[in-house]
Order: structure tokens, then C-alpha cells, then sequence
């Protein structure tokens, strides 16, 4: 039985259209677009502002430390001079439950919500951001908790053994229930206005902005700060955004039923072996160690990532392995390439950023040939294409979008793609997945990215930069991160990236900044 349970494709698209009744009759009558938001801010068309980013931050206290509360107290030095904040997903772990919104949300982050000097007493439903927070879903978000696991993390008087020292993970009786915890959290949950009178007075009061010609969600401070939907668009000083749902189109491709193709499957299964084989001298080394030794602590916090990745890679396998194909969210890949066209054909767009928790590029060392890698990178692909193909040709030097956000993999990292064959080449793709949880170490085989993943062929993309678990013993270091993004004026708007650092290192904290690099 897997430690968790990842709800099909299908399931995750039906029944987030409900929670927000997608397109249900009084909506279109209005004409509503529930895939748009326009941010109630004064200063929205200075073509200079700024923006941090996080990822991959849900966790609680870290076996005596809290890199998550860390990493939001150096976000607080900031305050004043950014104008909102990206999330790219798994905002609560281990299963989204809504049991932790509380310990792994509300509490590290409790400066940012209205009401937070008294957290204890905010509901994970009804928050409220002093400035904006936008979010997408990571597959944490999604993931459910089989029943007997639930009864068996509260049973403590069971030997700890049963659980194989998972017991120790922020696990309650429940998972998110297919992601419902999310929606409740931070989407506009219309499912729960029950008549239409009320549902059209909520939508008379909350959806008067104007996107694009098009009636939206519109999002005020202190105030109103739901969002419209899983995925959506905004736009800041000329910058338009696109935030996605990559677990709805991250199913690994299937594999042919071709020679090729069975060795694919039998080296699949030779790794399916091997993970299980670490996994069972992971947990033997971990019942030698005593929690309430210091290095026993950080040692176990090792074995716990090592453990979370081992499980990741054998679903991963698990998918490709399985046959029959998933359903790929098509509707919200013809959304992107329909309003990455328009975006393109408005002269009023200086340029454009999507965020997203699945990486297309990354060198993190359990992520950077993952079949739901691969899977994202390739639809990413199809999109660009059509995009350039629907607008004729980009303008020289640019690229179909600016910048591509992601997380998923526990690092920050900068990469730049060079000509891969398709519309995503000359792209500057960034990795925000180091602001709370474990994180990871980059990949030995380097730097380069090729078009193959047995780095066989020729290069498509180059790592500039790469922050994540490294060193070894009384040397090791874990340096957590956030992002602040500086957009600058012009019609070919210039980036400029800072990352800042949290580095837990020899028990204890060090913050420094990583020198600026200009996009």
C-alpha cells in the first residue's frame, strides 16, 4: 500500500469545477471569465515594481529547527518594497490536509494575514492577505491519506515501527481530500453559496473588475483576496502572468510497444528494485538513531527527505509503468495558448511570466529525468509552438515568455535553455522549491542538459545556478531560499533576480544574499 494516494487527473479537474461552479449558467450569464483577476491597486501600471517567490515551503518545525518560519521572517524585511508574493505550490505537507493548515501555514506566515497577531484563532477558510498572495496547487495539495494509515498515525501506542519512522511526518487522520483543503483555503469556494439570490449578490459584490474587455474576480487587499480559480491571469505593470495547475498535465507519456520501449520498461523496473532495496536500509539505519541526539536529529531529518524522494521516484516509475493514460488537461492547455496569443497581440504588454509547481528544466537530482518532468516540458512545448505559429514570429530576441517559475524540486535554481528544437529554446527557466521543506542535491552528472536523458546528445540548456543540500557530516549545509524580483521599465523589460538565503548549517542559522543576476 503507498503512503499516500494521488487522485486521477479526471478526478482532480471534476471536482475542482464544481468548488467553483466552472462556468455554471448564472456565471456565463454575466460573462464572467473565472480564469482572470485584476488586482484593486493604484500603482498596478508602474512599470517598475517588485514581487518575491516561494515554494515548497508547507512543513512544520524541522526536527528542531523551522526553516519555513525562517525563510518568511527575511520576507518580512522587505515589506514596503514589493508589490505581491508568488507561491509555487505544496503549501501544506505531507497530504494537504487541513488538519495543518494551521502549524504548516496560518503560523509561519501570520504577519501576512489580516488577523494574524492572534493565529490560533484564524480558520484556514477564511483568510485574508494584507498584500497579494497567489498560490498554485502542488501535488502535496492534492494527495489523500488511505484510511488505515490515518488510524494507525494516531494510534501512538503502536510500535513505531509500523509506520517505518513516517509517524514523525505531518500526518493526521486525513489527506486534502482531492485537493479540497486548497480550494477552501484560497479559491473562491462558490459551491458553498447555496441559493442563486446570494450567488448573484456575491457575484455583483466580488466580480466588477475589468480584464482584457472580459468581467472578473476583483482582488482587494485586506479585504477580498480569494482566488478565481486553479488556474488564472493577472496583470502588473504591464507584466501578464499565467498561473497554472501542472498536476493536471504532468502524466508521463506512455511507453511505446517497441523494442526501444521494453528496455525502457525493463530499466524502469531494475530502479523500481533498487529504490526499494535503499528504502529498506534507509529504515534500518533510522531505528539505530536517537531522536533526542542532536546529530541523531539531523541525520533523521536526511533519511526522512531521502525516504519522501524514494517514494516520489516509485510513483513516478509507477505511472510510467501503468498502461493506460491518464487524462491531460487539454482545456486549460488551449487557455494558455489562447491567452499567451492575446497577450502577445496587446501592444500594452511588455512581457510575460508563468508560474507553475512541476519544473520543464531542472537539475535537482531525483526531478531532472522524471516522467512528469519530461511530461510538463513537452506540452510546455506544444503550446510555445502553436503560440509562434498563431502569431506569425516573435519579436528579435525575445522569447514566448520571459520567465518560467516553478518548484517541486526542493532547490533554487537558475537555468537558460539554448536552441532545443522548439519555442521554449532561449528561455530563462527558474526553480523556487528551497523556502521550508528537505531539500535535495543537485544531479552528479553536471550542469548541462541535453536533449536525451542519457546526455548522449547535444546540449539544450545549461544550470547558472543551483542552491540546495550539499556537503557531507559536520559540513553539510542546507541553505533554504526565497526569491525578490525587480522588473524594470522599458518595452523589453529587464529582471533582475535576488536570491536570499537562510543557511542552517552546524545548528545553526545564517542569512546572506546571493549576488543579483539580470534577466
Amino acid at each position: 500500500m503507498q503512503f499516500v494516494s494521488d487522485p486521477d487527473i479526471a478526478v482532480k479537474i471534476e471536482k475542482m469545477k464544481r468548488r467553483v461552479r466552472w462556468q455554471e449558467p448564472l456565471l456565463e450569464e454575466k460573462e464572467i471569465d473565472q480564469t482572470k483577476l485584476v488586482i484593486e491597486d493604484s500603482d498596478r501600471d508602474n512599470p517598475e515594481f517588485s514581487f518575491l517567490v516561494i515554494g515548497d515551503s508547507g512543513c512544520g518545525s524541522h526536527l528542531k529547527h523551522h526553516p519555513q518560519r525562517k525563510i518568511a521572517e527575511m520576507m518580512l524585511q522587505h515589506q514596503g518594497q514589493y508589490r505581491f508574493i508568488i507561491h509555487t505550490g505544496d503549501v501544506v505537507y505531507q497530504v494537504g490536509s487541513s488538519e495543518y493548515y494551521h502549524d504548516n501555514f496560518i503560523n509561519p506566515y501570520q504577519e501576512f494575514l489580516i488577523g494574524g497577531e492572534n493565529p490560533q484563532q484564524l480558520q484556514y477558510d477564511r483568510l485574508t492577505f494584507k498584500l497579494p498572495f497567489f498560490l498554485v496547487p502542488g501535488n502535496h495539495d492534492y494527495y489523500d491519506l488511505p484510511l488505515i494509515y490515518g488510524i494507525l498515525a494516531q494510534a501512538t501506542w503502536l510500535p513505531r515501527r509500523l509506520l517505518r519512522g513516517r509517524i514523525d511526518l505531518d500526518v493526521g487522520w486525513h489527506g486534502s481530500y482531492e485537493g479540497d483543503a486548497y480550494a477552501r483555503a484560497f479559491l473562491d469556494y462558490l459551491i458553498e453559496i447555496k441559493s442563486k439570490v446570494n450567488l448573484e449578490k456575491h457575484l455583483d459584490t466580488h466580480y466588477t473588475a475589468k480584464h482584457t474587455s472580459d468581467r472578473c474576480l476583483n482582488y482587494q487587499s485586506g479585504k477580498f483576496t480569494r482566488l478565481p480559480n486553479r488556474y488564472y491571469t493577472f496583470r502588473y505593470g504591464g507584466i501578464d502572468f499565467f498561473a497554472l495547475d501542472s498536476n493536471t498535465f504532468n502524466q508521463p507519456l506512455s511507453i511505446p510497444d517497441t523494442e526501444e520501449g521494453q528496455n525502457q520498461r525493463a530499466k524502469l523496473l531494475a530502479r523500481q528494485s533498487e529504490l526499494e532495496e535503499r528504502e529498506q536500509e534507509i529504515q534500518q539505519a533510522m531505528d539505530k538513531l536517537d531522536r533526542n541526539n542532536p546529530e541523531d536529529a539531523e541525520q533523521l531529518d536526511d533519511y526522512y527527505a531521502k525516504l519522501e524522494h524514494i517514494e516520489e521516484s516509485q510513483r513516478d516509475i509507477e505511472k510510467q509503468l501503468n498502461r493506460h493514460q491518464e487524462t491531460t488537461d487539454w482545456e486549460q492547455l488551449a487557455w494558455l495558448k489562447a491567452n499567451l496569443v492575446s497577450s502577445w497581440q496587446d501592444e500594452s504588454v511588455r512581457g510575460r511570466i508563468i508560474f507553475l509547481h512541476h519544473p520543464p528544466y531542472v537539475t535537482e537530482k531525483t526531478k531532472w529525468n522524471q516522467g512528469q518532468t519530461l511530461a510538463i516540458r513537452d506540452h510546455l512545448r506544444q503550446v510555445f509552438d502553436d503560440v509562434v505559429k498563431e502569431i506569425d514570429t516573435l519579436p528579435e530576441n525575445r522569447s514566448v515568455v520571459d520567465i518560467v517559475i516553478s518548484g517541486h524540486a526542493h532547490c533554487m535554481e537558475h537555468l537558460y535553455t539554448k536552441d532545443t528544437g522548439y519555442a521554449d529554446s532561449y528561455t530563462n527557466w527558474i526553480v523556487c522549491g528551497g523556502s521550508g521543506h528537505s531539500l535535495r542535491r543537485q544531479r552528479r552528472e553536471g550542469t548541462v542538459l541535453f536533449a536525451d536523458t542519457d546526455d548522449s546528445s547535444h546540449p539544450i540548456g545549461q544550470s547558472h545556478l543551483f542552491l540546495g543540500r550539499n556537503g557531507s557530516g559536520k559540513n553539510k549545509k542546507r541553505p533554504y531560499s526565497f526569491l525578490r524580483i525587480d522588473v524594470r521599465a522599458g518595452d523589453k523589460p529587464e529582471f533582475i533576480v535576488k536570491p536570499y538565503v537562510a543557511e542552517w548549517h552546524q545548528r545553526q542559522w545564517n542569512e546572506y544574499a546571493i549576488d543579483p543576476f539580470l534577466i
